[in-house]
């Protein structure tokens, strides 16, 4: 089985890291029909994985005063990598997110709860959702990212993320680690499913359980600041997304990640081991 992973970023060289020799990477357009079809060509992949896409640097914020870039790379491109994968019976994986919902710990969504228009956050999880909606016309697999957490301190990770914030906000969230939601979609691919999957560790955590881990595990001498939802919106652009996901979809498959909280430890001992 060849793979070619289009997204030579976080997640993309995550996949590459797994899958080894039977894997290429790229970052050839996806939205240039062109190029996508002379990779293929030239490829020849059984499975395509979508992992392209804008995030904004350093944040989401980036999204915001570049929409049409945001939307090229989250909409256009994905809808353009999709047509040539089904017209060269290519199966692909999209590499989508959940952060299309707000809600509290009480509201828990599944795959079939559509985003309230009204309440999506920001541009670059408007883009997300509308990638989503189109693509679930079509024989593909659409796997969900949460707050993505690993054991390497690099910018992309939650974990390094919130250990460099000045101020945290603090309430509920499902969070994907990564290694688990790479072994997850592989399983999926390997069973030959299509559709929609939430992939996140079960549970939900704030930040602040988080950050008193890395108290507990990493370094004892950490000192963290919370603030409101209200103070956030005062300095940010684009509002953030805060939401729990089912998972039990992904367990029907018979899909079951370690739970949050009992899987962050050893992600934490991990993460201490690379920081030296």
């Amino acid at each position: 089985m060849k793979y070619l992973i289009f997204g030579k970023g976080y997640i993309g060289t995550k996949f590459l890291e797994k899958l080894g020799p039977s894997a290429v990477i790229t970052s050839t357009d996806i939205g240039n029909i062109s190029e996508v079809e002379t990779i293929i060509a030239t490829e020849k992949p059984d499975i395509v994985i979508n992992a392209a896409g804008k995030t904004g640097k350093p944040n989401i914020d980036w999204c915001e005063d570049h929409k049409k870039e945001t939307l090229y790379s989250n909409v256009t491109g994905p809808l353009v990598l999709s047509k040539v994968c089904i017209e060269h019976q290519i199966r692909m994986v999209h590499i989508g997110s959940g952060c299309i919902y707000q809600g509290g710990s009480e509201d828990t969504y599944s795959e079939t709860d559509k985003p309230d228009p009204n309440q999506i956050p920001s541009f670059y999880s408007k883009t997300k959702a509308w990638s989503e909606e189109m693509l679930s016309y079509f024989p593909l697999l659409q796997v969900r990212l949460r707050m993505p957490i690993d054991e390497n301190p690099q910018p992309r990770n939650l974990l390094w993320k919130i250990t460099h914030y000045e101020k945290i906000i603090s309430v509920p969230n499902s969070i994907s680690v990564i290694p688990d939601f790479v072994e997850a979609t592989l399983k999926l691919i390997t069973m030959e499913k299509t559709g929609i999957y939430n992939v996140v560790n079960p549970g939900h955590i704030t930040h602040a359980e988080i950050l008193d881990m890395y108290k507990k595990y990493i370094d004892s001498n950490f000192e963290y600041e919370l603030f409101s939802l209200k103070e956030l919106e005062a300095v940010t652009k684009a509002g953030r997304s805060n939401c729990v996901l089912s998972t039990k979809k992904l367990e029907d498959e018979g899909i079951v990640l370690p739970e949050i909280h009992e899987r962050l430890p050893e992600i934490l001992q991990d993460y201490k081991k690379n920081l030296l």
